[in-house]
């Protein structure tokens, strides 16, 4: 089995010293696991594997146990995401007003399914299952922005625009 060191020179973009600070700042206290996948996740964007297995080597927990609470809470994300992140309403509002046609616009124009990340890294691409904005309907919710009463034409202008400002 290897060492997170090891695994870290696979995945040479993750510095583990960021996290041995903060492993040292949680040595010994009990429960922390999820509050160091938070602070990993708000440094990384994510939980790369050999930083996962660094917290359970210094933890004293197996991997798979750390591997069980990353994967159990939807806030956190084992692969790396893009810099939008596009959320898809497909509550009963938002169905009833068509919101597949806009997942549908979303993957034909990014080419990327749901719970997918571009190749870019510029989206990722989830749907939800409410945004708890019923009352305009279908929505569609871009990073901290929330676009309503959306056809498939104004999500494909909208999209544009996020294009544009990172090109």
């Amino acid at each position: 089995m290897k060492t997170a060191n090891e695994k870290s020179l696979q995945c040479p973009t993750v510095d583990l010293s960021i996290i041995e600070k903060l492993l040292n700042e949680y040595k010994d206290a009990r429960g922390a696991v999820i509050p160091i996948l938070q602070k990993v996740q708000a440094e990384y964007g994510y939980l790369p594997e050999p930083v996962l297995d660094l917290i359970a080597e210094r933890l004293n927990i197996s991997a798979s146990e750390i591997a069980g609470v990353a994967t159990f809470y939807a806030q956190f994300h084992l692969k790396p995401r893009g810099q939008h992140i596009i959320k898809v309403c497909c509550g009963t509002a938002c169905h009833v007003k068509n919101a597949k046609n806009l997942s549908a616009k979303v993957h034909e124009k990014l080419k990327i399914n749901v719970n997918e990340t571009s190749e870019d890294k510029l989206f990722t691409f989830e749907e939800v299952s409410c945004l708890g904005a019923c009352g305009i309907a279908p929505v569609v919710v871009i990073d901290e922005d929330v676009h309503g009463e959306l056809s498939p034409d104004k999500l494909d202008s909208i999209l544009d625009k996020y294009k544009k400002s990172e090109a």
